[in-house]
Parts: structure tokens; C-alpha cells; sequence
């Protein structure tokens, strides 16, 4: 459903702008080009990461950590209605307008300047839609003058960019069987591409790409061994081989949603995504390794056959879905520059492997006492600590519940969906973390169409008595910890870093924070009445440098009780978007 109207609270915006409105854009469109430059070009953000490599870094320095303390609120404007849900969004912007979801499957677009509402769209979601973690979506893809998103109920909707009806609208899973698409899409070759989630329910994860201007799949690549792709609407290759690394039918429910998306390099043009965890959770029902779960994933976006892969965490036992953005970078190796992979994935190490063949660099433990692995073999597989692995419930004397083990990180993980950046002029990565474990324990369980296929429980713990979230400054090249930030309750937001030597993230408490790139020195804050769990995007318009964040607490976190919970009960819901910019003295 599409409507227009006005939903918006300004700040310094005469009354003669509010009453004359705002008209649609005029743009001609958004090209490859665009995308391909969204790095570089700084009036505009078109592509999920700030370009294809999703550095989350902007070439803009009018902001810098010297004014930083000058930034003012513009404009908000509020999502309204009683949908006040987890609101981790990252916004667009071009020519003038900025694109936003909402909870629930909304699409706004917002007049840059002004704060106003152009228009718009509900998906109308049906009932018996089964979001794993709360009822988000993280964003659109632009692309000519087109719109696109993922809904709840498992559909690819087109938008027209200036007026929010419906171009075309595909389903692409069924949700009756818990599938759903929480991800951005991104565009390459013409190809929107998208990505499923579900793992929690049994559903096979798949990445897929969408003619941009039909909406027709022209390929589907399945995550989980023994299933078969398609390339223009025809049976292409098995992934994996059956049965190679699943005992049985275990393969036909195994989960592996890739549900964060997906990242390019237009340089070897290949897309790299995480894959989700094995299904179910109790890992001593599948034993083998369970290709290609939690694992990082390099496919060939015209054809959408795997290159290569590097699994994470074989036979995953601790929900460690292997879901972090992976993140292409140039890096020196002995006096040699390669292109290489970051992410920092749930287990709570560091990865960077090597662009070519995904073979390991380096892997660095990026949270503190993880107590599932001693470390990273040199071939990436880790040193497993067998005694922190959860019992077996069928060698339990009542078959009921296996043995329970404290694990760190719980299974919200040492880094969640949350996005990191990367600041070529520090060379570090920042990212957003959470120290924290879990008391956790299996429990017998079979797989039933449309319910929880997890047969393992929890309850999670602070690591530290004092904080859980830390922004971490992270050396890609030494593993070391540059400087950190503490947060009380856990972070869940996106970081931006700029050229002007600074690093953005929200706290769930709600503010928007800037912070010295190179020191850690907390420069601005700002509190927009709910918790971020957001990602922050800058742009200049006329001239000024504009930050811009998405504010509404939710998401994963306020899901889960435990001792957690007391560091973030008191905490509101909210839906805006908040934009800031410097202060003009008179």
C-alpha cells in the first residue's frame, strides 16, 4: 500500500516550506556508475555500505573531530503509527530524496531538505509471518528510477522511485515455512541481488538474483550441500555433493540462511555473503561438518556458482552463523599488496583471507575470553575446545537435557549483523562489539514445517560487570586493539567512519555518537529519544556535510531475557530519522 502525506517535526524550516511541500525528484536515475562510485561520489548515498565494498567510509571532512561538538538536529521525521518495532534501517539518498524502511515492511521516501514525507509504501504484511528477531528490514537498493526491498512475508518489491506504486512485486519463498528477507538487496550487473533468512525454522538459505527490471530469478544458489541451483530458469549445479558432509536427511532442513546480505568487488567482480547456522542448533544430530554453513561464501554474480568458500565454524554447535558483512580491502602481506576479505564474525574472531581463493591470512580473536576455541589452525579451521561443546541430551541419563556449558561468545555473538568500517587513512577497521556469553544446553528436537527447529537452549550473561558493547579500533595487520569504547548495554547499531577522522555508531540508550579515529576521544553526542540500531550515512547538499540516522530500539536484543535483560528493560521503542548538520553562527 502506498499514501502520501506529512508526518514530520522540523527544526529551523520557515513555515512557508512546510506549507508549499516538496515535489517528487527529477533525477534521470541511478546508474551502475553511480553504484560503482558511491565510495567516492559525496552528494549522494545509492548502494547498502557506502559503496559496493561497504567500507562505510566517506571522503567528506567538512565534519571533522575538531567541530564535530557543532553538530545540530535539522529535521526529524517520525515513522508514526503504533509500529514502533527495532528500526535498523540505512538510508539512501539521491537526487534530494531519502529512502528509508521501517518496521513491519515500510518503505519511506523523505525530502532531504525539508523533512517532509513524499510517499510512503506498507507491504501489508499477512498474519503467520515468522521473523526470527524482530520485525526489521535494513534497508533499499536503488537502481535506475526504481526502488527495492525484501519483506517479511518473503517478497522482492520494485517501487517507482518518485511516486512509491508498485512496478512489480515477486515471491521468491513461501513465510508459511519461516522464510523471510530482513537484508538489503544490492545491484551488480543489472541484477538485484537478495538473500533469504530463516535458519531458525529449518528453510534452506539461498542467495539470488533478480532481473532489476522484471523481477524474473535468473539464478538461485543454495547454502546447504545436496540442494540444486537454477540459471535462467533451468537446473544449473548441486551445491556441495549429498550427503558428503550431512548424516542423512539432515541436508533437506539445514538451515544456512545467508540473511545479512551480500557485498562486490567490481575489481575481480565476484559477491561475498555469510552463511547462517546449521539447522537445528544441537549439533550432535548432524555430524560432519555441514557444507557450506557458517561459513563466507565467493560466487560469481553472473552465474551464481560458488568460487570458493571458507568455513567458519564446522559443525557449529553455538549458533555462530557466519552472517558478518565480509568486507573486500587492499592489504600489504610481506611487502605485497592483496586483495583480501574482512569480517568479524559471532565467534568472536577476525578473518582476513585472501581475495583469490579464500585461502586464510590471518584470524585474531576480537572479543575477550572466548572459550569455545583456543585459536585458528593455519588452514582457518578452529581449535576446538571439546569440553565447551553442549552435552548430548540422548547420553543424559533422562534423555531429556544434555550437559550445559558456559560459552563465550553467546550466540548473539562477539559481532552480530551489525556493520563495521573500514578507514583506509588509519588502516583499521571499526567495529562493533559485545562481550558477553552463555550458560547453554541441548534438548531433543525434530524438524516440523513452519516451527523452531533449534533443539538447544540458553541464557545469556555479561562478561564484565560494568559494560557489554565496545567499539573496537582493530589493526587488520597485528590484531591489536587500537583504542575502545564501553557501553553499558550492548551495541546493535552500524559504524560510519569519515575522511574527517571520525567514527559514527548509536548506542541503544540512544544517542548518536562521534568518536576520534585515530584516538577513541568521544567528540559529540547526541539523544534521539529511542536506541539506534541503526547505520549512520553522511552526504553534502548544497554545499554542507549532513549526517543521517535511523533511531528505534529493537532488533535481536530485547528478545532475550537472562541477566542481559536489566541493562536494557527500561529502554523505549521508537521509529525516526534524524538528520544533523553543523551550526551556522550568525
Amino acid at each position: 500500500m502506498m499514501r502520501l502525506g506529512l508526518r514530520s517535526f522540523i527544526f529551523g524550516v520557515s513555515a512557508t516550506a512546510l506549507l508549499m511541500g516538496a515535489s517528487p525528484s527529477q533525477g534521470q536515475g541511478v546508474t551502475e556508475q553511480d553504484i560503482l562510485n558511491d565510495a567516492t561520489t559525496t552528494n549522494q548515498v545509492v548502494s547498502y555500505g557506502l559503496g559496493p565494498r561497504a567500507h562505510r567510509f566517506s571522503p567528506l571532512d567538512q565534519v571533522n573531530a575538531e567541530n564535530a561538538k557543532d553538530l545540530v538536529p535539522v529535521w526529524s521525521f517520525s515513522f508514526g503509527g503504533e509500529k514502533q518495532r527495532g528500526q535498523e534501517s540505512q538510508a539512501m539518498v539521491y537526487d534530494g530524496v531519502i529512502y528509508v524502511t521501517g518496521s513491519y515492511s515500510r518503505v519511506y521516501a523523505i525530502d532531504a531538505k525539508t523533512g517532509m514525507e513524499l510517499w510512503q509504501y506498507d507491504a501489508r504484511l499477512p498474519q503467520g509471518i515468522l521473523p526470527c528477531c524482530d520485525v526489521i528490514n535494513r534497508g533499499v537498493a536503488l537502481h535506475g528510477d526504481m526502488v527495492y526491498f525484501g519483506t517479511l512475508d518473503a517478497r522482492v518489491v520494485a517501487l517507482d522511485r518518485k511516486t512509491g506504486k508498485v512496478v512489480w512485486r515477486k515471491k521468491v519463498d513461501d513465510y508459511k515455512e519461516g522464510y523471510s528477507i530482513t537484508a538489503a538487496p544490492i545491484i551488480v550487473n543489472g541484477k538485484v541481488i537478495v538473500t533469504n533468512a530463516g535458519g531458525e525454522f529449518g528453510v534452506i538459505g539461498r542467495v539470488r538474483a533478480l532481473d532489476a527490471k522484471t523481477g524474473d530469478v535468473i539464478w538461485e544458489r543454495p547454502t546447504v550441500e545436496g540442494h540444486t541451483g537454477t540459471l535462467n530458469g533451468e537446473p544449473s549445479t548441486m551445491t556441495g555433493k549429498t550427503n558428503a558432509t550431512w548424516p542423512g536427511d539432515m541436508w533437506k532442513w539445514g538451515g544456512g540462511a545467508p540473511w545479512n546480505g551480500v557485498t562486490y568487488d567490481p575489481d575481480t567482480n565476484l559477491i561475498f555473503t555469510g552463511t547462517g547456522n546449521p539447522a537445528p542448533w544441537n549439533s550432535h544430530l548432524r555430524k560432519g561438518d555441514n557444507l557450506y554453513t557458517a561459513s563466507q561464501l565467493a560466487i560469481d554474480p553472473d552465474t551464481g556458482e560458488i568460487v570458493w568458500y571458507f568455513q567458519n565454524t564446522p559443525n557449529d554447535a553455538w549458533d555462530y552463523d557466519s552472517i558478518s558483512e565480509v568486507i573486500p580491502f587492499d592489504m600489504e602481506v610481506d611487502g605485497k599488496t592483496i586483495k583480501a576479505v574482512a569480517s568479524a564474525q559471532k565467534n568472536g574472531y577476525f578473518y582476513i583471507l585472501d581475495q583469490a581463493d579464500g585461502k586464510l591470512v590471518n584470524a585474531y580473536p576480537f572479543v575477550e575470553k572466548i572459550s569455545w576455541a583456543d585459536g585458528v589452525n593455519a588452514d582457518g579451521s578452529p581449535k576446538f575446545i571439546e569440553d565447551n561443546r553442549p552435552g548430548d541430551p540422548s547420553q543424559a541419563a533422562d534423555g531429556k537435557k544434555g550437559s550445559t556449558v558456559w560459552v563465550v561468545p553467546n550466540f548473539l555473538g562477539g559481532k552480530n549483523w551489525n556493520p563495521m568500517a573500514y578507514n583506509p587513512d588509519t588502516g583499521l577497521f571499526y567495529i562493533p562489539a559485545n562481550e558477553w556469553g552463555m550458560d547453554m544446553w541441548n534438548e531433543p528436537v525434530s524438524y516440523k514445517k513452519g516451527a523452531a527447529y533449534l533443539g538447544s537452549a540458553f541464557t545469556i550473561k555479561p562478561v564484565f560487570d560494568d559494560y557489554i558493547g565496545a567499539l573496537k579500533a582493530f589493526d587488520p595487520k597485528t590484531g591489536d586493539i587500537k583504542w575502545e569504547y564501553r557501553n553499558v548495554s550492548p551495541l546493535w547499531g552500524g559504524v560510519l567512519t569519515t575522511k574527517g577522522n571520525l567514527v559514527f555508531t548509536g548506542t541503544p540508550e540512544g544517542h548518536l555518537k562521534a568518536f576520534n579515529a585515530e584516538t577513541g576521544e568521544e567528540v559529540w553526542s547526541f539523544q534521539t529519544g529511542s536506541g539506534i540500531v541503526s547505520s549512520p550515512i553522511t552526504w553534502e547538499m548544497d554545499g554542507e556535510q549532513y549526517i543521517g540516522v535511523t533511531s528505534g530500539w529493537g532488533g535481536a536484543v530485547p528478545l532475550w531475557g537472562g541477566e542481559v535483560a536489566k541493562f536494557v528493560k527500561y529502554l523505549n521503542q521508537g521509529g525516526s530519522f534524524w538528520v544533523f548538520k553543523l551550526h551556522k553562527s550568525t
